[in-house]
């Protein structure tokens, strides 16, 4: 009897550390995950708010006389296209983050060429309230920029977390996968901004 309890005691030691890491590596795996997608809620916050600056801007440019009508309708159509493009935290796939990307690069690219056909207008160049507009702006392409590296941070230590071996046969078991990463614009090597002192975009 003594002979065949020693072994049940051993696996069961054995199990109940198998157990406790296992668990213990879900839940830090699942709070790594909830981090990060925290982080993505405030990534789409802060285009969200670009978004909606950009639509009081445009009201603002609308009341120019003689405005450049095609300028205007590209940045009214890009704002639409990026506005309606969203990510749900849980699906973050690579095809989904690069339509997130095209549709913000692609309103980004409208508002410089916005920005640059302003210089042409004094009228809106003295406008208190445009010249508030683009200050805020320019905030929150900070505040863009910052989100994303936040956003990518935790999704570093989220996938080292889910990769590393041992942790890697738990997350396949588990059903945690590797998570998207927001990458670079195509064909950029730095961040793009915009200018907000009525000239080319710069990098």
């Amino acid at each position: 009897m003594k002979k065949l309890l020693i072994p049940i005691i051993i696996i069961a030691v054995i199990a109940f550390g198998f157990y406790n890491w296992a668990v213990g590596f879900n839940n830090t795996a699942v709070t790594y995950e909830a981090n990060a997608k925290t982080e993505w809620s405030n990534v789409e916050s802060a285009y969200q708010r670009r978004n909606d600056l950009i639509g009081n801007l445009v009201k603002t440019v609308q009341g120019a006389a003689d405005f450049e009508k095609g300028t205007l309708e590209s940045v009214i159509k890009a704002r639409a296209e990026a506005t309606k493009t969203t990510i749900n935290a849980g699906d973050l796939t690579p095809e989904n983050m690069a339509k997130f990307q095209q549709a913000q690069s692609g309103l980004t690219g409208a508002l410089s060429k916005l920005m640059v056909v302003v210089e042409r207008y004094p009228e809106l160049k003295a406008n208190q309230n445009f010249l508030e507009l683009q200050s805020q702006l320019e905030g929150t392409e900070n505040r863009i920029n910052i989100a994303r590296n936040k956003f990518n941070e935790k999704v570093n230590i989220y996938d080292i977390h889910t990769t590393k071996f041992p942790g890697k046969l738990l997350a396949g078991l588990f059903g945690f996968k590797e998570m998207s990463r927001y990458k670079a614009d195509a064909g950029s090597e730095k961040a793009v901004d915009v200018d907000f002192k009525f000239g080319d975009k710069k990098e």
